[in-house]
């Protein structure tokens, strides 16, 4: 088994198409992708992908496998990243990871930290989504992230900062915003938008689990693959969607939202780091989450 079969099976297995992988995340011909799926599956022994009319579906052992490749890429990366900063000089820049919509909140305390203590320090802030900053933490490209806390990481460490509530988002127009809370039956029949498993697993399992436990029947009419996304399709659809309180920093004034009735369904937000990052910079920050914490809690 090669890396390049890994590499093959992930863009096949995230893009749900052998043609659209093989274009546009390999550059490669789609029989030669699928000669390369099909060797894969003879060295294992097992059946990977179904293969269908509609694309391409994950069987049990493919889905086992999906987490593991990952793992093992991005392990590579890291190893190779390493490498290439061994043989550099000591970079004198510090890279901060955000959930985007969470760095609104969290940035201006970090960087008035950072500004009193060490204003010779450059920082490179990222926004991304909570497995992309879990990546790009094991990959040593980021220091220091506020995200969820990612299940595939190996090697990060994650301190909880605060639990966020759920909220649900609709347009300004919709006959819900008439009422000060949402019942969870208030929402059953709507347009639903979902968030993306694969983009957002922390909230997804969030909603999947609070939908299950109060007994209402949501069947997603749209998913959304980042947080700009499920706010546009709340304003084009007259759907409703349910996010982290988070993500009323970004809400254009055709979106509003209100909070759940009862037993809100929460979402972790931790600050995470590479347990293997000696950055002086990293250890000084972690000894001031409390300090952080406080100044967020302040400016609220």
């Amino acid at each position: 088994m090669e890396l390049r079969h890994l590499r093959y099976f992930v863009a096949v297995a995230e893009e749900g198409s052998l043609t659209v992988a093989a274009q546009k995340r390999l550059h490669t011909a789609q029989p030669s992708l699928s000669r390369q799926i099909h060797d894969l599956e003879l060295e294992l022994g097992v059946q990977l992908l179904i293969r269908g009319p509609r694309g391409i579906d994950l069987t049990a052992a493919g889905r086992v496998f999906l987490d593991h490749a990952r793992v093992a890429l991005l392990q590579v990366e890291a190893a190779s990243e390493a490498a290439r900063r061994a043989a550099q000089p000591a970079r004198t820049s510090f890279a901060i990871g955000f959930l985007t919509g969470y760095e609104m909140d969290w940035l201006p305390a970090v960087m008035g930290i950072l500004r009193a203590e060490l204003p010779s320090t450059e920082v490179v802030i990222h926004s991304q989504d909570s497995p992309d900053l879990a990546a790009g933490l094991i990959r040593g490209k980021i220091d220091l992230a506020f995200l969820r806390p990612e299940k595939q990481a190996p090697g990060l460490k994650f301190r909880l900062l605060r639990k966020d509530p759920l909220i649900v988002l609709m347009p300004r127009d919709h006959a819900l915003t008439a009422r000060n809370s949402i019942r969870p039956q208030d929402i059953a029949g709507e347009t639903f938008i979902s968030v993306s498993p694969l983009r957002a697993p922390t909230a997804w399992t969030a909603i999947d689990d609070y939908i299950k436990r109060v007994g209402i029947a949501l069947k997603p009419d749209h998913q959304a693959e980042n947080l700009a996304m499920a706010i546009s399709l709340v304003a084009s659809t007259g759907g409703v969607c349910l996010l982290p309180l988070y993500a009323q920093n970004l809400l254009p004034e055709t979106v509003v939202s209100r909070p759940i009735q009862g037993a809100q369904p929460m979402v972790d937000l931790v600050i995470g780091y590479n347990e293997a990052n000696t950055s002086p910079l990293l250890k000084f920050l972690l000894s001031k989450v409390d300090e952080l914490k406080f100044r967020v809690s302040k400016a609220e």
